[in-house]
């Protein structure tokens, strides 16, 4: 085992056990640390973030006023980094063929009765237009391990097919990949493709929980897995996504991972994580999740979306259906920016409902609204629902996003962009109901646009929208 390095290129050094049992020895006996708290707090506010250990005292606390003040300052800088926007998405699975044995998964190896499928180019096709025509811009595929079924080829060629169709008014304006591990070149192939995020949940950080959860195939490999990131980013990837399986290990053993993981690629590569997943382990075919005794409840729940906030307020945070509309609407104010709608984890599924006899789905869904359904109740909380997809189409990724964002200037592109975005979903894909509600939300949220110059500009573009014009962007 090395020491703590965070610039180490190895992964037992950048996420240290040792490190990390230290941290969580330290959180134990300062939770009650009045004073230490306080400081901590201070320094949080100043919105630069947290060290790992700092942020780990925080989880811990047992002081109940200051436990709502961190849940008071997470949503205060919720509001200042994102304002009152949340970034709508859907998952697609291309392919459930998969060679790793994870325990957790029921795409693992051996499970001979769930049902094997690959979407052809032409499947792909139908599932995109049913998205586009529930109202999707951005899309986050999911595939397999399978060298041999999901070969990197077939991902790209699925790509190209996703960013090519056209569809009435829809389009796929940003394709975010969630797929294993890989090697430098194919990061840059996935780069070249012109992938918005690439995202792979770590789903552990202990080392040997890691191993024995992955007993067979390459996903095994805890280091190549973990320093997956690194490889992505050397490949020319800037936008990377972290995310832990809550449920499988201790919760503040993954919390000082998570945390360690994104001061080391901020410290390396001066990008911290673009986004940060928190699901939690669900019940799926074959997979019993009270087998894994350390599922957490909805209280811890929030109190960790709240610490990430806090600790690392410039990435964005995403909950996805796995979790119910309760906890969802929960956790949105104390950090989350991103969410799901209407989404299936079939493969296929959009386009035709998947027959009662095949099951090819990866977990159950809590969340089971429609997308129109789900845009209506985020507006009835005061939330935009926004499609925008603006930032990495006008190469605002990596290091210029998080300028933008840290010094709170990309507020000036987000929020009109995002009221633009609803406007062209209420023309072309809303219900009525959800239309009158949008109409009157977007005339609200122009008044708060600062610059009289760029509201002008968002009144022409929303009437031009109207008129038939589509895709209008700061």
């Amino acid at each position: 085992m090395g020491n703590y390095n965070i610039s180490s290129a190895k992964a037992e050094e950048f996420i240290n056990h040792e490190e990390i049992l230290a941290t969580l020895t330290y959180a134990e006996a300062n939770k009650g640390n009045a004073e230490l708290i306080d400081e901590i707090l201070e320094k949080a506010r100043l919105r630069k973030g947290l060290s790992h250990r700092e942020a780990a005292v925080l989880l811990d606390c047992e002081i109940e006023e200051k436990n709502q003040e961190i849940y008071k300052l997470a949503e205060q800088i919720k509001k200042d980094f994102y304002g009152n926007r949340i970034v709508m998405f859907a998952p697609l699975y291309l392919s459930n063929y998969c060679i790793n044995g994870c325990v957790y998964c029921p795409y693992h190896a051996k499970n001979k009765h769930i049902t094997r499928k690959k979407m052809t180019q032409e499947e792909i096709k139908a599932e995109v237009i049913a998205l586009q025509d529930m109202g999707h811009k951005r899309l986050a595929l999911e595939a397999g391990e399978d060298p041999e079924n999901n070969p990197i080829e077939y991902i790209l060629e699925s790509i190209d097919t996703i960013y090519s169709i056209k569809h009435k008014n829809g389009a796929i304006r940003r394709v975010n990949v969630n797929i294993a591990a890989t090697t430098v070149e194919n990061y840059r192939k996935l780069q070249e493709a012109g992938i918005g995020t690439y995202i792979l949940f770590q789903e552990t950080y202990h080392k040997e929980s890691y191993e024995k959860l992955h007993p067979t195939g390459p996903k095994h490999n805890y280091a190549y897995h973990t320093e997956a990131m690194d490889r992505a980013m050397e490949g020319g990837i800037d936008d990377v996504g972290l995310g832990v399986l809550f449920g499988l290990e201790l919760y503040r053993y993954e919390f000082a991972g998570l945390l360690m993981h994104a001061e080391h690629l901020e410290e390396v590569f001066g990008v911290g994580p673009h986004t940060v997943s928190v699901p939690r382990i669900r019940p799926a075919d074959d997979i019993d999740p009270s087998t894994f005794d350390n599922g957490i409840n909805d209280d811890i729940f929030a109190k960790l979306v709240a610490c990430i906030r806090i600790s690392v307020p410039y990435t964005g945070m995403i909950v996805s259906t796995r979790e119910s509309q309760e906890t969802r609407e929960r956790v949105l104010h104390l950090g989350i920016s991103q969410i799901s709608g209407g989404s299936k984890t079939s493969v296929g599924g959009y386009a035709k409902p998947e027959p009662e006899e095949e099951d090819s789905k990866q977990f159950e869904l809590s969340d089971n609204r429609t997308l129109d359904e789900i845009v209506r109740w985020l507006m009835d909380m005061g939330y935009i629902p926004s499609f925008c997809t603006a930032c990495y189409r006008e190469g605002r990724t990596g290091d210029r996003f998080m300028q933008l964002l840290k010094s709170n200037q990309i507020q000036n592109c987000c929020h009109p962009n995002a009221l633009m975005t609803l406007k062209e979903y209420m023309e072309d894909y809303a219900s009525p109901e959800t239309k009158e509600l949008g109409a009157k939300m977007i005339l609200d949220e122009i008044k708060n646009i600062p610059k009289e110059k760029v509201q002008q500009i968002v009144l022409d573009n929303l009437t031009k929208i109207e008129n038939g014009s589509r895709d209008f962007r700061f």
